[in-house]
């Protein structure tokens, strides 16, 4: 099974803040007007959730929307060479401010940011949404506590499907397949389903896939065409088997708490309005964007489209998804939580999605 943890304590030698002095983030100079100045590392600089969203809220709305009071310095976690899974690390740590990132990347510090989004929990974007507006009461305790960081967003990438580089027809074909899985959850849930994980970074999956390392790997439908992921696959089964991958918006508690309450509410007003509202409306038809565009069946906005063989999911295949969820993938997180976090999911989350987690 794929490990996925690592001590918070770890990560806190006096060498990662002169590591990120060299990369050019912290020192950073604010415009001499601005009366605060947020440095910010985004998520994946290559995708559209950066690209058309975080860049220019955080790089442009928000400037403009404080007249200038509010600068920032906005850069990524690949762009600085750290990984995705140190972003609340480093947040929490004060190395910079304002910090995004998959949840699913956090959870061998966060177990209880698993809750967010386990595999076939919410199948549709409108469930997606209100699994997420649930979860923020918890996500917001979780990252407190764990990374010293206060929640400004949650937002989903476009829902998890599945990438082969060899014929398959359902999740039957799985047995024996070695799988990128994009989170302990969907690792565990794969495996469920008769089908080896492995843990490989998004960046390093084309050439695992190309290599034949992996037979198959999960990620956003328009993530993995922007990617270039249908270079080197042939069939993409549409079951959003990863969940979404929502990419949470956090700042340093320290830093948000020394903030007054007015630009408190302008930055959370802002990120509403201008970017969690058009993200969440964008995700709408993200995914049939992707799929379009990986297989060529409909209008790709994007580029060339691909010739992928579109391998929908049957009665069955949800019925075998649905059975991995609870059956499987529940009772390991909830043995991985304490009480108050299950009693806290069973009553939002839960109620949301019709399950209830207990420990095995």
């Amino acid at each position: 099974m794929t490990a996925f943890r690592r001590p918070v304590s770890a990560c806190r030698p006096t060498r990662l803040a002169s590591r990120l002095v060299g990369l050019g983030l912290i020192g950073l100079a604010a415009s001499a007007s601005a009366e605060t100045s947020l440095n910010v590392v985004g998520s994946w600089s290559s995708l559209e959730l950066h690209r058309q969203f975080e860049k220019p809220f955080w790089s442009e709305t928000l400037p403009a929307q404080s007249n200038g009071e509010i600068a920032t310095q906005v850069t990524t976690h690949d762009q600085m060479g750290i990984t995705g899974g140190d972003v609340f690390r480093y947040l929490g740590d004060g190395l910079f401010d304002v910090g995004m990132t998959v949840a699913d990347y956090t959870v061998g510090d966060a177990p209880a940011l698993e809750g967010l989004d386990l595999p076939m929990m919410a199948s549709d974007i409108d469930s997606a949404q209100r699994v997420a507006d649930a979860f923020r009461p918890l996500a917001e305790s979780t990252m407190n506590e764990r990374f010293n960081s206060h929640v400004l967003a949650i937002v989903p990438y476009p829902a998890q499907v599945l990438f082969c580089n060899t014929p398959i027809e359902g999740v039957e074909s799985l047995t024996d397949k070695k799988v990128r899985a994009s989170g302990r959850s969907t690792g565990e849930f794969i495996e469920a389903l008769g089908a080896q994980s492995l843990n490989i970074a998004f960046n390093e999956v084309p050439g695992s896939l190309e290599r034949g390392v992996i037979d198959c790997a999960v990620t956003g439908s328009l993530s993995g065409y922007s990617a270039g992921w249908h270079e080197v696959s042939s069939h993409l089964l549409a079951l959003p088997m990863g969940g979404w991958d929502y990419v949470i918006t956090a700042i340093n508690l320290d830093k948000w708490n020394g903030l007054d309450e007015t630009t408190q509410d302008q930055i959370q007003s802002s990120l509403d309005s201008e970017f969690v509202a058009p993200v969440w409306d964008n995700a709408r038809t993200e995914t049939a964007r992707g799929i379009a565009c990986l297989t060529g069946q409909g209008e790709c906005p994007l580029g060339d489209p691909a010739g992928m063989t579109l391998v929908n999911a049957t009665e069955d295949d949800l019925a075998a998804a649905r059975q991995a969820l609870e059956d499987t993938v529940l009772p390991a997180w909830a043995a991985r939580v304490d009480a108050d976090t299950l009693e806290a999911w069973n009553s939002s989350v839960g109620q949301v999605v019709g399950l209830t987690a207990t420990t095995p």
